[in-house]
């Protein structure tokens, strides 16, 4: 199984310790969204588009790179991960437009996980930040079992040599 993460992380890098930890497990380098050609997706079995949250919306790197996606014509496999400082509002959800939009592309959405992240945007900024120290080693520990999850469904999918 040939995997690649892709992921937004900025600010202090939330984002971007699930993404190691999921990239860990699936035997998959950790790319951003501006480095992707994003005709090379196609040479992939999965694939992670990943974002930290800002303003309750995804990064707009990671938003363009979707958007400049060609249309899959095989069968490629995606899952979706997030760090927030808040939880996701279901009206406004950040997952959803993300999950249609590669639908929409032709890819499988087959999963997404989420969790904490400390967040120090906006108001948050003049208290200290919320949510210090997330995600914590129990929140890699869950990306690491989502990833393994991920791994034995898209592996075991795989025709056997």
């Amino acid at each position: 199984m040939k995997s690649l993460v892709v992921c937004a992380s900025r600010s202090h890098g939330n984002t971007r310790r699930v993404a190691d930890r999921i990239a860990e497990v699936l035997a998959a380098e950790v790319v951003t969204p501006e480095s992707v050609d994003p005709e090379i997706v196609r040479g992939y079995d999965l694939v992670g588009f990943g974002s930290g949250i800002y303003y309750m919306m995804v990064d707009a790197r990671l938003r363009k790179l979707i958007r400049r996606l060609p249309a899959v014509d095989r069968h490629i496999r995606a899952f979706t991960f997030f760090t927030s400082g808040a939880r996701e509002i279901p009206l406004l959800g950040y997952n959803k437009p993300v999950r249609e939009r590669l639908e929409q592309k032709g890819f499988e959405v087959i999963g997404s996980f989420s969790c904490r992240g400390f967040d120090t945007v906006g108001p948050f900024g003049f208290i200290g930040g919320i949510n210090r120290g997330r995600p914590d080693d129990l929140d890699l520990d869950r990306a690491a079992e989502f990833a393994e999850r991920l791994r034995e469904r898209v592996g075991g999918a795989q025709p056997a040599c």
